[in-house]
């Protein structure tokens, strides 16, 4: 496959966003190499040498099937040698605190010794892992369920979060990643339910920590994770759903502690979401059911089908191909493997109109450079570069988490960025001396 220049990518991308809005062809199907070129520009952080007669001889179908299932693809030697070199990474969120925040053990870098490796863990997969779809997936879902290590004790939380709550289970059924997000510390501090409670706590059991009915989380887990922006939910619903995750909390928060429903600041009346009555005297049941409700939802279906599309095919994809989506997902309850197995295997996604309508992410662009050209850079400098390309590595203050979409990344100070990174990869002596051919 032919290996165009990174300057002249990212001269270019005026042009790849100019094309991406007109209106293109989604029945125009791609030659052979040219589905190849896109399987790997879309499935992967970016080919590299040698990419795309590698896939030729095994066939794209077997290749894209591999990826699929990643359980059966050998990770490479370089990942996991310099993932093992990153001990922070098996620490629980209490380790984590215990290390490096409390008493002797305090150190006075220790967070960021934790979101350093973090980001080293990111990169290094990213470049090296032979697990491509797996660990932009991984980016996809915690893109998602967005939580910052600005926010406090989030900063000790996140290695748990990432490799407990989503890694797990992005393969899985989306209510099985729900609930993990849901339970976990990081969200938990990160939304605020920690400090949800109910308002006759404080006054009938005298509970000094209870602040009273928070909406934070509500909110967003219905006009973010499952339902999308004013998409069948009112007012009234995001308060019955933070009434039922009152006393979903944390043990010990700010020492790392793990997930604890206290009864005491739960409010035990019967709720009323979506319609659908859920008892009194329910407990922690109350929340269970409240993800059970969202994750069902055919709102839920569409919004999940159509950011998937948003990510891997285009800016707007086609209805019919969402839809089909979305008819997968709920076929399925929710298996995530086999609604990106359908959008893949769709039409939509090897034709005219998918190629080149995407612009890269700053994430994306980097590691696809680095990927190229087979440059070994250290990821730590990359990271650098992503905060001065606009997208510091968990650090989104905002639970949106990064957009995917062109408007984003494109303007006068991004181009100029990405042509400055650009010309440091082709004239490293004249740039940046570390980035160098491997």
């Amino acid at each position: 496959m032919k290996q165009w220049s990174i300057a002249v990518a990212a001269v270019t991308l005026v042009g790849a966003l100019a094309a991406a809005t007109e209106t293109k062809s989604f029945e125009k199907k791609l030659s052979n190499d040219e589905k190849i070129q896109h399987a790997l520009s879309r499935l992967t952080f970016g080919a590299r040498p040698g990419d795309a007669g590698a896939v030729q001889r095994v066939g794209l179908e077997k290749w894209i099937d591999a990826q699929l299932h990643p359980e059966s693809v050998p990770e490479s030697g370089v990942a996991s040698e310099r993932l093992g070199r990153l001990t922070t990474l098996s620490l629980t969120s209490r380790e984590a605190v215990q290390k490096f925040q409390v008493g002797q053990a305090k150190q006075k870098n220790g967070p960021q010794v934790l979101i350093r490796e973090l980001t080293e863990a990111k990169l290094t997969r990213a470049i090296y892992s032979e697990r491509q779809l797996e660990e932009l997936l991984v980016d996809f879902w915690f893109n998602h369920f967005n939580v910052s290590v600005t926010k406090g004790a989030v900063r000790f939380l996140v290695t748990s979060y990432e490799r407990d709550a989503i890694r797990p289970h992005v393969w899985g059924k989306f209510r099985d990643l729900l609930g993990a997000t849901a339970a976990h510390p990081a969200m938990l501090f990160y939304l605020d339910n920690w400090q949800n409670s109910s308002p006759d706590a404080r006054r009938l059991l005298k509970v000094k920590q209870a602040a009273g009915i928070n909406e934070n989380y509500a909110r967003e887990l219905m006009e973010l994770h499952t339902l999308g922006v004013d998409n069948g939910y009112t007012q009234e619903d995001i308060g019955e759903v933070a009434r039922c995750f009152t006393g979903w909390t944390i043990l010990q928060p700010r020492l790392g502690g793990e997930f604890l429903f206290n009864p005491r600041t739960h409010d035990q009346k019967e709720k009323t979401v979506l319609g659908v009555k859920i008892p009194a005297n329910g407990g922690q049941r109350d929340g269970e059911q409240v993800l059970d409700i969202l994750a069902r939802r055919p709102e839920t279906a569409h919004f999940i089908s159509l950011k998937l599309a948003q990510r891997f095919v285009a800016d707007e994809p086609p209805a019919a191909l969402v839809d089909r989506m979305a008819k997968k997902f709920r076929e399925t309850d929710g298996d995530i493997r086999a609604v990106v197995q359908a959008m893949i295997a769709s039409p939509e996604f090897f034709s005219e109109g998918a190629r080149n309508a995407k612009v890269k992410s700053p994430l994306e662009f980097v590691v696809s450079a680095v990927r190229n050209t087979g440059i070994d850079a250290p990821v730590l400098r990359l990271g650098q570069k992503l905060v001065e390309l606009g997208q510091p590595l968990y650090r989104k203050v905002e639970p949106t988490g990064y957009s995917t979409m062109a408007e984003e990344w494109i303007n006068s100070s991004g181009l100029l960025a990405r042509m400055n990174f650009a010309a440091e990869l082709k004239h490293p002596q004249a740039g940046s001396p570390e980035f160098q051919r491997r």
